[in-house]
């Protein structure tokens, strides 16, 4: 069963809830999820909601979930989850970079909670970080652009420039220009998750820059729906989920992420007393990251070339940061032949030759 709760009066839905909840079996594990966007039918938090639907459909009721969605990253992200600790949720799942301080902080007051946390790179005794591999989308989404883009310019809607953004571009980048060494990509910030207006606003502003393909690092479906709704031959490339029904004509692809997996082993372990807390960075070959089905529009060829490099991703042999690599200085940042380090990918703060925009300071 699911309680969804309010974010300005959790502590008393909670109670409310779990009160409702006496007169029926009780769970062997209460788990709370924060989500920092509000739940629509795509997106970041959409992608973990569907996790946790995952989880309720593979453990019944074993277990109840319970979030809460809009939760911003600052004061009342902490409030949040501090409350779940507080009533009896044994699991609190916080779903954004911006919890991660937060989560910190609260997991050292309530040492028999265990926290999970995406993206993250803090830990500890009960507080586990996980992640996905996004730049192995961004890399063949880059690659489907390449191919597709006539004008060789491609746009790039982003958040906040914290190292997993910065590889997404990167990413992008170095597969648009595998098949297409002329492309320039450029980058517009928003400086916020989900902001539908100022995305779509940074996505028309891509378009009159020239721009025939735009992608996006935020929450919501306004990038690709900006594509669709163009005035001349555009297209879109989504990020999360499939958004396809967004922009039916436009949609080249998407990179999604799948946490239902994660979530299930993760909770079966704690559930069987043999959890102990441990950082997890995922891929295709975890099956956390995958693409959505490509547009009628891509040619056979192309989709053969796609399949071919997935299929190399799951199994070890090919990564996206594999040298020679150059910045937009033209100075070497791996090595012809070596990989970047996973140490390396958590720090990267450059643009690789072919962003077309300033680094942000």
């Amino acid at each position: 069963m699911t309680l969804r709760l309010k974010r300005a009066a959790v502590a008393a839905t909670v109670a409310l809830g779990l009160g409702i909840m006496t007169a029926q079996a009780e769970p062997e594990l209460k788990i709370g999820f924060v989500y920092v966007s509000p739940l629509g039918e795509a997106g970041w938090s959409y992608q973990h909601d569907l996790g946790r639907q995952a989880l309720e459909e593979a453990l019944g009721d074993r277990i109840q979930t319970s979030y809460v969605d809009n939760v911003s990253e600052g004061a009342d992200a902490e409030r949040v989850i501090r409350e779940f600790a507080a009533t009896g949720h044994e699991v609190v799942i916080a779903t954004s970079f911006g919890f991660m301080n937060y989560v910190e902080r609260v997991s050292q007051d309530f040492p028999d909670v265990q926290f999970l946390h995406a993206t993250g790179y803090k830990d500890g005794p009960n507080f586990a970080n996980y992640n996905a591999r996004f730049y192995e989308g961004r890399y063949l989404a880059g690659v489907v652009a390449g191919h597709m883009s006539e004008t060789n310019t491609l746009g790039y809607v982003a958040a906040f420039p914290i190292p997993e953004v910065v590889q997404g571009i990167n990413a992008f980048t170095l597969g648009a220009r595998s098949v297409n060494p002329e492309i320039a990509v450029r980058v517009i910030w928003t400086n916020s998750w989900y902001d539908p207006g100022r995305e779509r606003e940074a996505a028309n502003t891509l378009l009159a820059q020239g721009a025939d393909v735009v992608t996006h690092h935020t929450d919501s479906t306004a990038v690709v729906q900006a594509a669709e709704d163009s005035t001349r031959t555009a297209w879109g490339v989504g990020y999360h989920s499939d958004m396809s029904q967004f922009a039916p004509q436009t949609h080249l692809t998407a990179t999604t992420h799948h946490w239902g997996d994660y979530y299930v082993q993760t909770i079966e372990a704690i559930l069987n007393g043999d959890y102990v807390p441990t950082n997890l960075w995922g891929g295709h070959a975890e099956g956390m990251i995958d693409i959505a089905p490509l547009n009628e529009a891509v040619p056979a060829a192309l989709q053969a070339e796609i399949e071919q490099i997935q299929s190399a991703m799951r199994e070890g042999s090919f990564h996206p940061f594999t040298g020679p690599v150059v910045n937009q200085a033209g100075v070497s940042v791996i090595e012809a032949g070596e990989v970047m380090s996973d140490a390396d990918l958590n720090q990267m703060n450059f643009y690789v030759e072919g962003v077309a925009s300033e680094f942000p300071n």
